[in-house]
């Protein structure tokens, strides 16, 4: 069973989770030809995510 992890900001809508998750199936669905697909949606907030040596955070203060 194949197993599709996205890791991102947090999505505050459920709604769009529901379409990526739909959106995200649909394609391995297609590729893979089976039906057992399962998505991941794994939220990382602003102050736990490093780019360049600073925390996101911090560069949205700028």
């Amino acid at each position: 069973m194949p197993t599709i992890t996205v890791e991102g900001p947090p999505i505050p809508d459920i709604e769009r989770k529901r379409q990526l998750v739909k959106r995200l199936t649909d394609v391995a669905v297609e590729v893979y030809r089976i039906e057992h697909i399962t998505v991941l949606i794994r939220e990382n907030a602003p102050e736990n995510v490093g780019v360049n040596g600073q925390l996101i955070a911090d560069r949205k203060k700028k």
